[in-house]
C-alpha cells in the first residue's frame, strides 16, 4: 500500500525525553472480510468476533508534570510488519481462525502488500488489502469529538505544546499515511511542510482521519465463519484472548506513536538549536509560549557560555523576579547538534515570569551579563495580581499562625493550670498535715481530761457505747446553775466541738431514778472519739442561762471509738478535699473576674473606635463604618461644613497605609451627590494590606483648594489587614511619673498616655531622673544599664519596669554637675538628691541639666526615636536642645512633640518650646481655645492641637478595688455604691443614713475654687445632705483656713460633714465609689482627671463649665444636643458662673434629682459608668499627632 508521511520534524527525541507513559489507548476490536468497510460497536463486535482486525484509537496525554516516567515493554510475533499494528497471536480456534483468513486473503491479487518506511527508524507498515491511514496536525486546541468517524483529544497544556494524534487502520480499504500541520505549532505550511516559526514552535495536535463502514457486519461475519469452520471459543477463553490481543496491540500501537512524536520533536528542537546558535543565542527554552502549571526545557550552549570550561552546569532560579518558589536543577548534554545542555522546569500556577542563572554548582556564573534569564509566561497573573496573590497567602500564612499560637497559648495555658493546680494540691496536703496534726495535739490534750461519768452531776447508759450508738445521758439538775431552771437543753457536738454545733434536744425528767436526774437520748456520731457540751435553759438562739462545766465545758470519753489513727487519717483527707474546694471557687472567682475584666474592656475599645469613627460624622464617615481590608467601601464627605463649602466640583484623593501603600495614590475620583442630603459619595476598594485608610479633598482634579483637615489629613483605621502597622518608637523625657515619683496630673499622664500607646502595639520608652525620693516599690527588675560622660560627669543609667514601661532613670555621680552649675554659685548644686521632685531654689537648672543629659543618652546609646515627647516647663528645654544640638548630629529621624499641662507655671520656656517643637498640645480642646490668644501660643496655632486626656481604667477600676467594700460594675453600681457609702460613713464617723453625700477631692488653691468649695458645702448641709472633703494646701494660709472651718462643722454638724485635710490614697477611692456626686468647682482646669475618675465609679459629677470639665460633662438639662454630636449622652450637672449662684444651680438641680427620682438617679450612675473616659480615644488622637509630626 501506499503510506504518505511528511514528517519534517519529529515529536520526540529519546535522548531528549524517554517518557512514554504520556498516551491512552483506547481499542477497537473488528473483522472485516473481503475488504468491506464496516461501522461497528465496539462492544457488540468484541463479543462476536474477539479475534478480528483491528482498529485503534490513540489519544495522547501530555500532563508530564504529574506523571512518573516509564518505559512501556512491548512484545509481538516476528514479521516485517511494524509491532504497533500486529495484534499477539491469541490461543484455540482463535488462531485457526485468523491464519485462514490470512490464507484466503493472500490468494487475492487484487490485495498487495504494500511498505513504506515510517520516519528514520525505518519500520514498515503492512497492511492486508487497499487500506487508508491519515494523520493530520490540527490549528486549534479544542476540536470537537465525532464519536461516529474520528476524534481529536487535546493535549494537556502541561507539556511539550497541544498535541493530539488518533489512528484508524481499516481492513479492506486502500490507506494513505500523512501529516499536516497547521500553521500554529512549531511552524511550517498549508502544504505541511514542518518547520520553525519566529513566534511560535508548538507542535500542533495531530488528527487522523479514517473512514469505515460497519453495516451488516455482525451477519457477515457470522456467515464467514459458518464457511471457514471456525469453533468459537468457549467464554473464558474468548475474554483471555481479548485481553492478550488488546495488550498486544495496544503496546504495539503506543511504540509507534511515541516514535513518530519523539521524531517530531527531535526535528523541532534540531531547527531551534540550529536557528538559536546561527543568531548567536545561548539559551532557548520549549515550548517557546511558555504556560502555566506545564513543564518546559531550558536548553543552554555550553560552548557560548561563560561555563564552557566548566564540567557540570545547573541553573538556578525563582518565578516573578525571584519572589516565588526558587528551584535548582541540573543540566545535562542533548544529541542536539553543538554544545547543548538541557534541564526540565515545571512552571507554577502562580507564575507570570521565570527568572535564574545558570552556574557550575560553585560560584561561577552565566547570568546574561549580570541582567539574569528571562522567561515571560503565558498566564492569567502578572505583577499586581501576583501581589495580591502574596497577600492571600500570607493572609492565610498568618490565620494559620494565629492559630498556631492560639492553639500554643492554650496549652501553654493548660499547663501552667496543671502546674498551678499541682502546687495547689501539695500546698494544700501540707496544710491539711499541719492542720491535722494542731487538731490532734488539741483534741489529745482534751482527751486526757475526758472521763465517762461524774459523780452526781452527769452519767451515761450504757457506759460501754461507740459510734453511731443511741444513748441516753442523764444531768443532775441541781448539781449546777440550771437547779431552778424549767427546762434542760443540751448543746452539744464531738471531737472538740468540730462541726459546731450539731447535738441539740430537751432534757426530760426520769421520776425513776431519786434525785433531780433528767436526761436525754443522744445519736452518738460515728466518727467521735469524745463527745462535748453544755447545759441551758433554752434552745439555742434562745438561752440565758448555761452550765457549761465552769467555762471547760462537758467533755466524754467515747469508750468503744474507732481508731484513733483511722479517724486522723480520714480527718486529714476531709481537710484535704475542704481546702481543694476553697481553692477551687476561689480560682474560679478570680478567673471569672479576669474574664469579665477583659470583656468589659474590649467592648468598652469597641464603642470608644465607632465612636471614635463617628466624631467627625458631621463632615465625612464611611458606610460600612468598620472597614475592612479586601473591601469595597463608600465615602460620604459633607462639604458644606469644610472649606469646600459651595464648591461646584469636589474630587477624593485616596492611599493605604499613611501614604506608604506600595500602589501609590489612586487615582482622582469626582464625588457624586447622594439623594436627600448634602453629602457626596464615591466608593473604593481596600487592598488587603491596607491598615489605614488615608484621604483629602479638592476642588479640582489638580490643584484647587485642598481640605485637609487642618494639616492632619484624614485616616480611617482598616481592620483585617494581612500587614500590621509599623511601631513607632516614642520617647517622653518628663520629671514625673506615676506612681513612683507623681506630684501632679502630670505624672498620670505621662504613664497612663504611654501605656495606652504601648498596647497599640507601639514602643515607649520613658527617662526619668533618678530622684532619691523615689517609689522603688513600684519598679520592677530595677538594674545597673550602663554610665556614659556628658556635661563633666559620669552619669549611670538605671533601667526598670514600671507599669508595664520601660523606664531609663538618670542619677548623675555625686548628686551634682559642677560644669553645668557653676554659672549659678548660689544656687544649690545638688540636682536630685533633694529629697524631693520640686521645690528647690535651682528647679530650672536641675530640669535643663536632666533635658540635656536625656538627649545625650539617646544619642550615644545609639537610639532612634520617631517622637520625642517633653512635658510643661520642667522639659521644655529638649525643644530647642535637640533642634540646636541633635537633630543634624545623630537624631535626626525624631520629631519633637511637646505638651502644655497648665500654662500658669513656666510661661517663658513654653513659649520657646513652642517656637522649637514641630506639633504642640494640651490637655483639652476648650482649653486649646481658651489660652489660644496668649502670646506663647498665638503664633503657633497651626501646630497646636487640644487632646483631651484620660484615665487608666486598669488602676482605677471599682471591679477590682482592694479599697472598696463590694467590687461592682455598671450592672450592680447600687449594691456596690449603697456598701461603699456605708463603709465610707462608717470610717469617718458620720451618720447611717440613706441621704445624698457630696464629695470632695482636690488641692486647695485658688485655681480649684476655694471659695466655691465652702458654700458647696454649707449649702449641701442646708439640703440634708453629708459632705466629705479630702484633700491639702500648698499655702500654709489656705490650709490653716480649711482647719478653722473642719473644726466648726465638726462641731455644729459632726455626723454629716468630714473634713480629711491630707492625702489619703486608699481614702481617694472610698469617696469615689461612696458619693452620689463628686463637685469640681474649678476657675479654671486644662483637663481634670476627678470628674472622669467620677465617673469611672458611677459618681455624678458637677463642674463648673471650664476647659475639660466642659468637655466631658454634659448636663441633663441643657447639653443633651451638645452630647449627641460626640456620640455620648448626658452625665451631669454645671454651670458657668464664679459665685455661690452658679454653684447653686447645679448643685441644687442634682440633690433634687436624688431626692425625687430616685431609679432616674440609679439610671444616670449606670450610664456614667459606662462611659469610656479612659485613653482608648486620646492615644488613637496621639498617634494621629505623631504620625502628622513625622510627614
Amino acid at each position: 500500500m501506499e503510506v504518505a508521511l511528511q514528517a519534517q520534524r519529529p515529536v520526540s527525541c529519546g535522548a531528549i525525553s524517554d517518557r512514554t507513559d504520556r498516551f491512552k489507548i483506547k481499542p477497537f476490536l473488528g473483522f472485516f472480510p473481503n475488504g468491506r468497510k464496516t461501522h461497528f460497536s465496539q462492544h457488540s463486535w468484541r463479543r462476536e468476533f474477539p479475534l478480528g482486525g483491528v482498529s485503534y484509537r490513540i489519544v495522547a496525554s501530555s500532563d508530564f508534570s504529574r506523571r512518573r516516567q516509564r518505559r512501556e515493554s512491548m512484545s509481538g510475533p516476528k514479521g516485517s510488519g511494524p509491532r504497533g499494528f500486529m495484534p499477539r497471536t491469541p490461543l484455540g480456534t482463535s488462531t485457526q481462525k485468523r491464519d485462514q483468513r490470512n490464507t484466503e486473503e493472500k490468494k487475492d491479487p487484487s490485495t498487495p502488500t504494500s511498505r513504506k518506511y515510517v520516519g528514520t527508524g525505518e519500520k514498515m507498515l503492512e497492511t492486508d488489502g487497499e487500506q487508508t491511514v491519515e494523520l493530520t496536525q490540527g490549528t486549534e486546541a479544542g476540536e470537537e469529538q465525532n464519536d461516529k468517524v474520528s476524534s481529536s483529544p487535546t493535549f494537556s497544556e502541561s507539556g511539550y505544546g497541544k498535541r493530539a494524534l488518533e489512528m484508524k487502520v481499516v481492513a479492506g480499504e486502500k490507506q494513505t499515511f500523512g501529516i499536516t500541520e497547521g500553521k500554529k505549532g512549531v511552524g511550517g505550511d498549508d502544504n505541511g511542510k514542518v518547520g520553525a516559526d519566529d513566534n511560535e514552535t508548538e507542535l500542533q495536535k495531530v488528527k487522523p482521519i479514517a473512514k469505515s463502514a460497519a453495516a451488516h457486519a455482525e451477519d457477515r461475519t457470522g456467515l464467514e465463519e459458518k464457511n471457514l469452520g471456525i469453533t468459537k471459543p468457549n467464554a473464558s477463553e474468548g475474554k483471555e484472548s481479548i485481553k492478550h490481543d488488546e495488550d498486544q496491540s495496544e503496546d504495539a500501537s503506543l511504540k509507534l506513536k511515541l516514535e513518530m512524536e519523539a521524531n517530531l520533536l527531535k526535528k523541532a528542537l534540531e531547527e531551534l538549536a540550529e536557528e538559536n546558535f546561527s543568531r548567536g543565542n545561548k539559551m532557548f527554552y520549549y515550548p517557546q509560549v511558555v504556560k502555566s502549571d506545564q513543564d518546559i526545557k531550558v536548553f543552554l550552549n555550553k560552548s557560548l557560555s561563560t561555563l564552557n570550561s566548566e564540567g557540570d552546569v545547573m541553573v538556578m532560579g525563582a518565578f516573578n523576579d525571584w519572589r516565588w518558589k526558587s528551584f535548582t536543577a541540573k543540566l545535562n548534554k542533548t544529541d542536539l547538534q553543538g554544545d547543548w545542555w538541557s534541564c526540565e522546569v515545571h512552571i507554577p500556577e502562580e507564575a507570570y515570569k521565570m527568572d535564574f542563572v545558570f552556574f557550575n554548582g560553585g560560584n561561577v556564573y552565566d547570568n546574561n551579563n549580570e541582567n539574569d534569564f528571562c522567561i515571560p509566561v503565558d498566564s492569567g497573573m502578572d505583577a499586581l495580581a501576583f501581589e495580591d496573590f502574596l497577600l492571600e497567602e500570607k493572609h492565610r500564612e498568618l490565620e494559620k499562625l494565629a492559630k498556631e499560637q492560639a492553639e500554643r497559648e492554650r496549652q501553654a495555658e493548660e499547663q501552667r493550670r496543671s502546674e498551678a493546680e499541682k502546687a495547689g494540691r501539695e500546698a494544700d496536703r501540707a496544710q491539711a498535715r499541719e492542720e491535722t496534726e494542731r487538731r490532734r495535739e488539741i483534741l489529745q490534750h482534751l482527751m486526757k481530761k475526758a472521763v465517762v461519768s461524774v459523780d452526781d452531776v452527769w452519767f451515761i447508759e450504757p457506759r460501754k457505747f461507740a459510734g453511731d450508738d443511741l444513748v441516753r445521758l442523764y444531768y443532775n439538775r441541781s448539781s449546777g446553775p440550771l437547779a431552778d431552771a424549767n427546762n434542760i437543753w443540751i448543746h452539744g457536738s464531738y471531737n472538740n466541738w468540730k462541726d459546731g454545733l450539731s447535738i441539740v434536744g430537751s432534757l426530760i425528767k426520769d421520776e425513776k431514778k431519786v434525785g433531780d436526774w433528767w436526761y436525754v437520748e443522744v445519736a452518738v456520731p460515728k466518727e467521735a472519739l469524745v463527745l462535748d457540751w453544755v447545759f441551758a435553759d433554752g434552745p439555742p438562739q434562745r438561752a440565758n442561762l448555761y452550765d457549761n462545766n465552769h467555762h471547760e465545758d462537758f467533755h466524754a470519753i467515747v469508750p468503744q471509738s474507732i481508731s484513733e489513727e483511722l479517724y486522723w487519717v480520714e480527718e486529714e483527707h476531709q481537710i484535704y478535699k475542704k481546702l481543694q474546694e476553697e481553692r477551687r471557687l476561689r480560682e474560679e472567682a478570680i478567673r471569672t473576674k479576669v474574664e469579665r475584666t477583659a470583656r468589659i474592656k474590649a467592648e468598652t475599645k469597641e464603642r470608644t473606635l465607632k465612636t471614635f469613627l463617628l466624631s467627625q460624622k458631621h463632615i465625612v464617615y464611611t458606610e460600612p463604618l468598620e472597614v475592612q481590608a479586601g473591601s469595597t467601601v463608600s465615602v460620604l464627605y459633607n462639604p458644606a461644613n469644610t472649606v469646600l463649602n459651595g464648591k461646584s466640583e469636589v474630587w477624593f484623593r485616596c492611599s493605604f497605609n499613611r501614604w506608604t501603600h506600595r500602589r501609590g495614590p489612586l487615582p482622582p475620583q469626582r464625588m457624586l451627590p447622594v439623594d436627600n442630603g448634602p453629602h457626596l459619595r464615591t466608593t473604593v476598594k481596600v487592598p488587603l494590606d491596607a491598615y489605614m485608610m488615608d484621604f483629602v479633598f479638592s476642588e479640582r482634579e489638580y490643584g484647587g483648594i485642598f481640605d485637609n483637615r487642618n494639616g492632619m489629613d484624614y485616616h480611617i483605621p482598616v481592620s483585617g489587614s494581612v500587614v500590621k502597622e509599623p511601631p513607632m518608637h516614642i520617647v517622653h523625657i518628663a520629671v514625673e511619673m506615676a506612681p513612683i515619683a507623681k506630684v501632679g496630673g502630670l505624672g498620670d499622664v505621662v504613664t497612663s498616655l504611654s501605656r495606652a500607646i504601648q498596647e497599640l502595639n507601639h514602643h515607649v520608652d520613658i527617662i526619668l531622673p533618678k530622684y532619691d525620693c523615689l517609689n522603688f516599690n513600684n519598679v520592677k527588675h530595677f538594674q545597673f544599664n550602663r554610665s556614659y560622660s556628658w556635661g563633666g560627669t559620669e552619669i549611670k543609667v538605671w533601667t526598670g519596669k514600671v507599669e508595664g514601661l520601660s523606664v531609663y532613670f538618670l542619677e548623675p555621680q555625686n548628686g551634682h554637675c559642677m560644669a553645668y552649675l557653676n554659672a549659678c554659685p548660689n544656687h544649690d548644686k545638688l540636682l536630685f538628691c533633694t529629697g524631693c521632685i520640686y521645690g528647690c531654689k535651682n528647679d530650672g537648672e536641675r530640669f535643663g541639666f536632666f533635658c540635656h543629659a536625656a538627649l545625650e543618652f539617646l544619642l550615644q546609646g545609639g537610639f532612634h526615636p520617631d517622637i520625642i515627647h517633653c512635658h510643661d516647663w520642667s522639659s521644655a528645654p529638649v525643644a530647642w536642645l535637640f533642634k540646636d544640638h541633635y537633630m543634624h548630629y545623630g537624631l535626626s529621624k525624631a520629631r519633637v512633640v511637646f505638651t502644655i499641662h497648665n500654662l500658669e507655671y513656666g510661661a517663658p520656656l513654653i513659649e520657646k518650646a513652642m517656637t522649637y517643637s514641630d506639633k504642640a498640645t494640651t490637655v483639652s480642646h476648650t482649653y486649646s481655645r481658651e489660652v489660644s490668644g496668649n502670646p506663647a501660643i498665638a503664633p503657633h496655632l497651626h501646630k497646636f492641637h487640644g487632646i483631651l486626656n484620660g484615665i487608666d481604667p486598669d488602676i482605677w477600676d471599682p471591679y477590682k478595688d482592694k479599697f472598696i467594700p463590694v467590687h461592682y460594675t455598671s450592672d450592680n453600681v447600687v449594691e456596690g455604691k449603697r456598701a461603699a457609702k456605708e463603709a465610707l460613713q462608717q470610717r469617718l464617723g458620720l451618720r447611717k443614713s440613706d441621704v445624698p453625700l457630696v464629695g470632695i477631692i482636690t488641692r486647695l488653691t485658688h485655681q480649684k475654687g476655694i471659695h466655691l468649695i465652702k458654700h458647696a458645702i454649707r449649702r449641701t448641709l442646708e439640703r440634708n445632705g453629708q459632705v466629705v472633703l479630702l484633700g491639702s494646701a500648698p499655702d500654709p494660709r489656705i490650709q490653716n483656713d480649711f482647719v478653722d472651718l473642719a473644726n466648726q462643722l465638726h462641731s455644729s454638724h459632726g455626723d454629716r460633714a468630714r473634713l480629711c485635710l491630707t492625702y489619703d490614697e486608699p481614702l481617694s477611692h472610698l469617696i469615689y465609689a461612696g458619693a452620689d456626686f463628686i463637685l469640681v468647682p474649678s476657675i479654671f482646669e486644662p483637663c481634670g482627671l476627678t470628674q472622669l475618675t467620677a465617673m469611672r465609679y458611677g459618681s455624678i459629677p458637677v463642674v463648673r463649665k471650664t476647659g475639660g470639665l466642659y468637655d466631658t460633662v454634659f448636663d441633663v438639662d441643657n447639653d443633651k444636643e451638645r452630647a449627641k454630636a460626640q456620640g455620648l449622652e448626658t452625665n451631669g450637672f454645671n454651670f458657668d458662673g464664679a459665685d455661690p449662684g452658679g454653684v447653686d444651680y447645679a448643685l441644687d438641680r442634682a440633690i433634687s434629682g436624688w431626692y425625687d427620682g430616685r431609679d432616674w438617679f440609679y439610671s444616670l450612675c449606670k450610664r456614667v459608668m459606662e462611659q469610656d473616659w479612659s485613653w482608648n480615644r486620646p492615644a488613637l488622637d496621639y498617634m494621629e499627632l505623631y504620625h502628622a509630626a513625622c510627614k
